[in-house]
Order: C-alpha cells, then structure tokens, then sequence
C-alpha cells in the first residue's frame, strides 16, 4: 500500500518526521560501523563483520534516498571499504514503498500547475517503480504517446545535504582506517555527482544528448525527453517498454553474448567517440526490449572527459599490451594521478592488468569465472596493501566514474557469462581513435546540447 508524505518515520525519511528518524537511524548505523572498524565490541555481545554488513545494507536499503547510492558508488571504489562490506553493498537495492496518491497530486499541481491532469490523455496515480530520488508513474499524452513521469520525492535537496555530511564521516573513518587512498577527491565527486541529480532539466539535456551520441546503434534505445511536461522536478518522457535485467533469465548463451556486446558499446561508443560516459551502470538504469537489444533509462550521472583523459585510456591499454612503463607512467600522469614512485606504479600497474587483461586475448571468452566472491576483490586487496606501503595515492575524480563504470559493467557481463571476443570489440572502437578529432566532435556536440566543456583533471 502506498505511503502517505504526512506517515512520519515509516516514509522512508521524506516527511519532517520521517527525515528526523531517518537521520538518527543512519547515525547509529555509523556508530556501530565505526565501532566495527576500530575493533570495539557493542551492545554487549560481539558482531561478526558479515553479520554487521548485511545489517547495514539492510538498514541502507530501508533509507533510501541519496545515501543508498553513496554505499552503491563506494562499494565500486577498489579498497574504498572492507571486503565484507563491499560483497553486501553492491546488492543493496532500495527497499522503501512509493509515495501515495496525495504526494503525487501536490507534486504534479507544483510543477505543471492546478490544471495538469488536462495536460495529459491519462495519469496512473500508482507508481510503476520507485528508486532513491523519485518515482516513476506511466502516463499517455494527448498525442497518444506512452509517456513516463519521473516526480522527484519532497526537500530532496536538503536530504542530499544531509547525508553529504554521512559520507564526510564514512570517509574520515575510512581515512584513519587506511591510508591506501586519499579520499578528498572522492568526496568532491561524489558531491557533485549526487547534486547534478536533482537537476531534472539537465538530465533531460543528457538524455537528448545520448540519443544523439547513439543515435546510429539500433539495439540501443534511449527515451525522448517531453520538454513541455518537465521541469527541475518533473522529468516526463517517451515510455520504452522492456523486462528488467534480472527477471528475462531464458536468454541462451548467444544471446547473452550479443547483450553484452551491446551494453559494452552503450558505454564506451560515446567515451571513445565523444569523452562522455554513463556513470551509473545499475540494474535498475536498464530494461531488455522484446528484440533483445537495451533501454537505457537513466541519466542523473553523466561524466565527460578532457580529450587527452580518453587518449589515456589507450595508452594505458597500450602500455599493458606493450609492456611499456614508460607509456604507463605517462597515462597515469595524464589523469591526474601524482606522486609516482616505483612502487605506486607497480601497484596501479596490477590493477591496470587485471581491469584490461580481458582486452589482450584475441579470441572469444567470458570475462571471468561466477565464484560467489567480489570480482577482483583479492587483486583490489594486494593493490591496496601495496599503495599503502608506498605511502598512498590521490585517485583523480575522473578516474573515479570510470572506475565505477568499468566495474559495475564487469559485474553485468560476469552474470551473463558471455563469451565475447573483448580484444576486437574493444580494438574496433579505437582503431581509428584521433585526438584532435575527438576535440572538434566532442566541442561541437556538447554546444549543441548546452553542455560545458570538460576541464581536468580535477582536484580537490
């Protein structure tokens, strides 16, 4: 049954009440994982760290709202939390029930004024789906179109604030826990990425842009924003029927394969083609059309890179294929990373292996092995370790969005288990790879959406 915004701390935090209970509960979800990583004992009795994770993924989930995709960012940042926590937070989906009818009708008289339900051909009061910053309902223009409205849930801005100040504290515990990674980038991150979603009107300008930026791939959908039924709040668009992810499970082995290929080319056409990458490769973010090819849903976190990062990104590929250190050195250098002592280098140069190994091998393979564990999560340990005894490292904030893309894509493709030749996907989309024409094309695009252009690397 949906909830009413007046219900108070059973809300999921989206009242007054519910926002004050809300707090409190996620300030005693710190404290006890505070007590956890310095060894304390609680309560009276001792927790087991799984025990205490899966606790904590469960409350999170509870939440809702921003600091769920805080836990789900971090856990895709290497060494950013204990292993066990990062095997719990990586399932973490969130858990609260949609805002009922009232909240809905408040919400819409809002943004499209007291006449709105005249604006469309019909409106479900009852959401389709909820995430963490909104809810989504189906509606029919007066066109006929199948429509999908995305109403962003109340004072979403000062939750945001509010549990920025969470991550503040995550991080200082995370700081003293470790000394592996500084995180003053990935807070800077983080908060920028996390503001940049509430703006409605710039995601409707990312999802335009993407339509252009795939524009030529037929197996890639991406909605048609409805500019005069949005606003900062509202995000109406085109309804892109699909099956989520995880229920279409009578896919074959080919077909798999030919999902994965295109998710890989969703991501990395528009990086390679014009620096720009979806940030946020969620289960959620995505649907299966009936053909079998990819809606592409969401696009609150969006990232767009200085040309030279992209020209990093081969150079590094190179530099591992190649076995040039040199080469290597000089593409960290390029994104941002300083302090590059051999022994900083050999442990980035471990994690560089391991993200782009799959790329050396020209012949068709899974990208890894189902083990029930983290993927990576023991070379992410021996990297972190490593970066720990030289001293530490600063990760760039773009490296950051990259990284989450290129993990959260690893976990898709290890679950679909398809064999793919990655060498020759990945081969013909750099092959003709020229700097100078990314510039003109990626300058010329971003003008046309009214999108900055990138500066970087950034640092905090």
């Amino acid at each position: 049954m949906p909830f009413d915004p007046h219900q108070g701390p059973g809300d999921g935090g989206r009242s007054l009440p519910g926002r004050l209970a809300r707090y409190a509960r996620l300030a005693a979800i710190m404290g006890r994982f505070v007590s956890h990583l310095a060894g304390e004992r609680y309560l009276g009795r001792s927790y087991e760290p799984g025990e205490l994770a899966s606790e904590l993924r469960d409350a999170l989930g509870r939440l809702r709202g921003p600091v769920v995709k805080i836990a789900q960012l971090l856990a895709t940042v290497p060494g950013a939390l204990p292993a066990e926590y990062v095997a719990e937070l990586m399932m973490l989906q969130s858990q609260a029930p949609p805002m009922g009818s009232s909240f809905v009708r408040r919400r819409m008289t809002s943004e499209l004024g007291a006449d709105w339900e005249r604006r469309f051909a019909a409106f479900e009061r009852t959401a389709a789906a909820a995430a963490s910053l909104g809810q989504v309902h189906r509606a029919t223009g007066l066109d006929g179109r199948r429509l999908a409205c995305k109403l962003q849930y109340p004072t979403m801005d000062a939750v945001v604030e509010a549990d920025l100040n969470q991550l503040e504290l995550v991080l200082r515990i995370f700081q003293h826990y470790q000394k592996a990674l500084l995180t003053g980038n990935v807070r800077a991150e983080l908060e920028e990425r996390l503001r940049e979603e509430l703006d409605y009107v710039q995601e409707a300008r990312h999802m335009r842009l993407y339509r252009d930026l795939l524009r030529e791939e037929a197996t890639i959908s991406v909605p048609e924003p409805v500019a005069e039924l949005s606003t900062k709040r509202l995000l109406t668009m085109t309804w892109l029927e699909g099956v989520p992810f995880l229920s279409a499970s009578d896919r074959t082995p080919a077909q798999n394969a030919d999902l994965a290929v295109t998710m890989f080319r969703a991501w990395y056409v528009p990086f390679f083609g014009h620096g720009v990458i979806h940030g946020d490769p969620h289960l959620g973010n995505y649907t299966i059309r009936s053909d079998g090819g990819l809606n592409l849903l969401d696009f609150g976190c969006l990232r767009v890179f200085p040309p030279p990062l992209v020209q990093g990104v081969i150079d590094l590929y190179k530099a591992v294929r190649e076995g040039d250190e040199e080469l290597a050195v000089h593409a960290y250098r390029t994104w941002g990373f300083g302090h590059l002592t051999r022994e900083v280098v050999d442990a980035l140069n471990i994690w560089a292996r391991f993200l782009l190994g799959p790329l050396l091998e020209d012949k068709r393979r899974p990208l890894g092995a189902l083990t029930g564990e983290i993927h990576g999560r023991e070379i992410a340990e021996r990297v972190i370790a490593e970066l720990h005894q030289a001293g530490g490292v600063d990760v760039p904030r773009e490296f950051i969005i990259m990284d989450r893309a290129a993990i959260g894509l690893s976990a898709v493709f290890l679950h679909l288990q398809a064999k793919v030749n990655w060498h020759r996907l990945f081969n013909e989309l750099i092959e003709d790879f020229d700097l100078a024409e990314l510039a003109r094309s990626q300058a010329e695009i971003l003008t046309r959406h009214g999108i900055p252009l990138p500066h970087g690397p950034e640092q905090s």
